[in-house]
């Protein structure tokens, strides 16, 4: 077999060939679906004459092609398992096809496929290639009429892009719906859904007085689980008019929950399918973060129709285009009717933990790749957040007004066009009046800058110098001589002795008590005048580029910028600097076989934040939570996975046993008895109250878990009973933890989505035994290899969220994690390479870990693989 070949950015030409409008037509069977397809096609113009017209066709089986009506002989065209090649075309023409698929067998869940009983599609990146043949590649965009045949009795609702405009009666109790989306669209948002479904409707009226239809469909039993999503499409909407100028289209916008979908969600226009666990939401079900994640993803989704839809990218090379720039129109949102400063933290400890770690691997690549086998592992981290904050800094540097000015003139001249990278940035460097043609760099380096930061104070002068210096770690493919400066915001601020706002002179210039300077070349030096006392200084406010800070701060500087920063977010971020140095002391003196002893600058601190009363419960409850093992891990040179899991462990038990009476009055403080709302205030509250019970717990004494059972029983809402249960589960006290876990097992048998939340509880637990539950846990009924959630709670939670037990030094995880790998690859490619992420992030680990972690990634390799997972195994072992 021959190993896939790279698509490189650098050989883009333009399609051959054009389609203006399509014309599709399904008749749905579980195994023998009929689809019929007429395409208007033209010559590119920019594309020489006489070319051959290739499409892509993947698992299809073709009973008819013809040209301006005319059958094609089989000698007139090429066949193979991934293209249909007609050698000669005209100028302009009609293409007719019929095709027969398999959507029961499909198991890629790419294309037409069946879950549950519902037919749906999948189509982004490649996937309408598994419907019909088609120039399957974003840079195609046609309008599209789609008539969806089946049976009456079994699919009563037939759904897919735009507006319906015919519905009537066929013979043999079949029926059908037309179609129309008016608007231009490449194949890959085209959207089809099949089944008995429900709909909740509601409506909203757009700032120019038009009145949409909004509907949601679900199965029957998920009814009581819509109203949350349907809230957030409304303010979303609303929030789209007022930040950004854009009003929705259609006369419809529809969304469906899919139990079975390798992603999230999806943007389709006018028909968003969404994958359940993103939709779904009420209290008995879903915790806070899954009421804001659903709230972000429903934003996500639907600020895509502009800047995704309306506006989308030229090829798949340019995917953080409209990805990193809706993540970031995503979480605006949701700062703004959220915590602005909350939101920033999460955002950032997602690309700490994870981005960064990334950036770190053999998988790192630039925000906008190079080059790609398969475009399928090119949905991460990288485009996504660190897209997203790319925008920010530009943002940043253009501020609020002028990047409003950019993005409207973005939308407004390519509305309608598949268009790259640079013209968004083009349009903010327009509309700004700015020079950008450094900050492109962003888009083409790869892995995490490191700013490099020294003080220097001249009492007599009264000035503060900040030198920089900056630097980006080489990547596979990138060696660190070739890396360039970048263009990038630098937020900062003064604090004296006190903790008081020193007010910034810098260069002559009255700056307020908080500023950003930009940074171009390698190194800088900014001078501050009329500094009274030696200052302790407040950097990367806001975190305001996605880099890593390197500053000397002694732990009593720490404590004052945890006590008195303005910035919420650098309160926060020194609080977690104060703790990695806790925890790295506590792992140094493990290793030396001493026993640990808690940093008194660390307990001082959490007694001021416990004792001094806040305005913002849900900040605090922030920085009362220490790092993560992923997050420490990614600061050391050599990972020791024991030494970490024990330290923090340490420290959490120790900060417990120390301030045990402020936790219990924190705790019992932050009680409620008012009904449950996902409000902003309520998830603060229950957010301290459960980080108060957390700390208690690690104690290991029995009045604090007898609290945490109490609240399991108690059962007012999902966040407080899985909160509960998770200390139960993870605790030593198997007493109380096996009788409550088998108690949600029963109860909640019935919903995949809370089965979900009781997988992840159980296979994160730190004790040894983990592994025998993860492999008694596959075989439980509620659990599906076939089924993207499924394997996500389970293997994925375990494999990332257990870190000590994933590598075990016998290797049992990693050959658990490869046999899923392999199962995978034959199932489902695209899940399969997502899953074997974990296994291929040894480089920093101890050479025996290294050693076993390789030889199951060989042992992957040996197998048939698809393109997916070929490529992210050939890299991780290269």
């Amino acid at each position: 077999m021959a190993e896939p070949q790279a698509i490189h950015l650098k050989d883009y030409l333009p399609p051959a060939y054009l389609v203006d409008d399509v014309a599709l037509k399904f008749d749905l069977d579980d195994h023998a679906t009929r689809v019929s397809a007429r395409l208007k096609m033209r010559r590119h113009p920019q594309r020489e004459a006489g070319l051959p017209l290739e499409l892509f066709g993947t698992a299809l089986r073709l009973t008819h092609i013809a040209i301006e009506g005319q059958p094609l002989d089989e000698g007139e065209y090429r066949l193979d398992a991934e293209r249909l090649v007609i050698a000669k075309v005209p100028e302009r023409f009609e293409l007719t096809t019929e095709v027969i698929i398999d959507p029961a067998a499909n198991t890629a869940l790419e294309g037409l496929y069946r879950s549950s009983s519902m037919f749906c599609t999948q189509c982004e990146p490649e996937g309408f290639r598994r419907i019909t043949y088609y120039p399957d590649r974003p840079d195609v965009m046609a309008t599209f009429t789609t008539t969806v045949i089946g049976d009456r009795e079994r699919l009563p609702v037939l759904l897919s892009n735009g507006n319906p405009i015919e519905s009537g009666e066929l013979p043999n109790g079949r029926h059908f719906v037309t179609w129309r989306d008016p608007f231009p669209k490449p194949s890959y948002l085209f959207a089809l859904v099949a089944g008995t479904l429900e709909k909740v409707e509601d409506h909203f009226t757009t700032v120019s007085g038009r009145r949409v239809t909004l509907q949601i469909w679900v199965e029957r039993e998920n009814l009581d689980k819509t109203e949350f999503a349907m809230g957030a499409l409304k303010r979303a909407m609303k929030w789209d008019e007022e930040a950004y100028g854009r009003e929705y289209d259609l006369d419809l916008f529809m969304i469906v929950a899919v139990n079975d979908f390798n992603m999230g969600a999806m943007e389709n226009k006018g028909l968003n399918i969404f994958n359940s666990s993103a939709v779904l939401a009420n209290p008995a079900t879903t915790v806070d973060a899954n009421f804001q994640r659903v709230e972000g993803i429903v934003a996500h989704e639907y600020f895509h129709n502009w800047s995704g839809n309306r506006v989308t990218c030229r090829d798949w090379f340019q995917l953080a285009l409209k990805e990193g720039f809706t993540v970031f129109r995503d979480q605006s949102f949701s700062a703004d009717v959220n915590s602005a400063p909350v939101k920033r933290i999460e955002d950032v400890s997602v690309l700490r933990t994870m981005q960064f770690a990334e950036d770190a691997g053999p998988t790192a690549h630039p925000v906008r790749p190079e080059s790609f086998i398969e475009i399928s592992n090119f949905y991460t981290l990288t485009v996504y957040e660190k897209g997203a904050e790319i925008v920010r800094m530009l943002r940043q540097l253009l501020g609020a007004e002028r990047f409003r000015a950019g993005a409207d003139l973005y939308f407004s001249r390519f509305d309608g066009q598949a268009v790259r990278v640079e013209d968004f940035v083009s349009s903010m460097s327009e509309a700004g009046d700015v020079d950008l043609t450094r900050f492109m760099r962003w888009y083409a380096q790869a892995g995490t800058p490191v700013l490099e930061v020294e003080g220097e104070y001249d009492a007599e002068a009264q000035v503060y110098r900040l030198k920089v210096r900056q630097h980006t770690p080489a990547t596979p493919g990138q060696p660190a001589e070739r890396k360039l400066p970048l263009h990038l915001p630098l937020r900062l601020g003064l604090l004296d002795a006190d903790g008081a706002a020193i007010p910034l002179w810098l260069d002559g210039e009255s700056r307020g008590t908080d500023t950003v300077v930009e940074l171009f070349e390698a190194e800088h030096e900014f001078r501050f005048e009329r500094v009274p006392s030696a200052p302790v200084p407040s950097l990367l406010r806001g975190f305001s580029a996605p880099v890593k800070l390197r500053f000397p701060y002694d732990r009593g500087q720490l404590a004052l910028l945890v006590k008195y920063d303005e910035d919420g977010f650098n309160r926060w971020d020194a609080g977690q600097r104060l703790a990695l140095a806790a925890i790295e002391e506590a792992i140094l003196a493990l290793q030396a076989g001493v026993e640990p002893r808690l940093d008194p600058t660390l307990l001082d601190v959490f007694t001021h934040l416990l004792d001094t009363p806040s305005d913002d419960l849900a900040v605090l409850a922030e920085m009362l939570k220490l790092p993560s093992e992923a997050y420490i891990a990614g600061e050391q040179e050599t990972i020791d996975i024991d030494a970490i899991h024990q330290a923090r462990r340490f420290v959490t038990r120790a900060l417990g046993e120390a301030l045990e009476p402020r936790f219990r009055a924190l705790f019992e403080a932050n009680q409620s008895e008012v009904p449950y709302a996902p409000s902003f205030e309520q998830i603060a509250q229950r957010s301290l109250k459960n980080v108060a019970l957390g700390y208690l717990c690690a104690t290991g004494g029995e009045e604090a878990l007898h609290l945490a059972q109490h609240q399991f029983e108690q059962d007012r809402n999902m966040t407080d009973v899985r909160a509960a249960l998770t200390l139960l589960a993870h605790s030593d006290a198997h007493q109380l933890g096996d009788p409550a876990v088998k108690a949600f097992g029963e109860r909640w048998a019935h919903d995949p989505l809370v089965m979900d939340q009781w997988f992840a509880i159980q296979v994160t637990r730190p004790q040894p035994d983990v592994l025998d539950r993860v492999r008694f846990l596959m075989r439980h009924p509620a659990f599906s290899i076939k089924n993207p959630n499924k394997v996500r709670a389970l293997i994925g939670a375990f494999a990332n969220l257990n870190r000590v037990n994933f590598h075990r030094l016998d290797g049992e995880g990693y050959r658990l994690v490869a046999d899923v790998v392999i199962e995978l690859n034959r199932l489902n490619p695209d899940i399969a390479a997502r899953i074997v992420t974990p296994l291929t992030h040894f480089q920093r680990l101890d050479a025996e870990r290294q050693s076993l972690m390789r030889a199951e990634l060989e042992r992957i390799r040996r197998e048939p693989l698809s393109r997916n997972l070929f490529e992210v195994i050939e890299k991780a072992l290269a």
